[in-house]
């Protein structure tokens, strides 16, 4: 997955709005994970940012 530079500058989390980074099928929170630390799907390319959709990385 590969969202667009300004894209990816410009989104926050929902929860906390610290920035989030890029990984294979998700964005995660950059975030202490004591804090955040959520983990939002990009489904068929499109970021869920929804905190009802998010998870808690391992």
């Amino acid at each position: 997955m590969a969202l667009e530079a300004g894209l990816l500058e410009i989104l926050a989390c929902p929860a906390c709005h610290a920035p989030l980074k890029e990984t294979d099928s998700e964005l995660v929170c950059t975030a202490d994970a004591k804090e955040c630390g959520l983990a939002y799907p990009v489904r068929d390319g499109i970021p869920v940012l929804l905190v009802d959709e998010a998870r808690r990385p391992a």
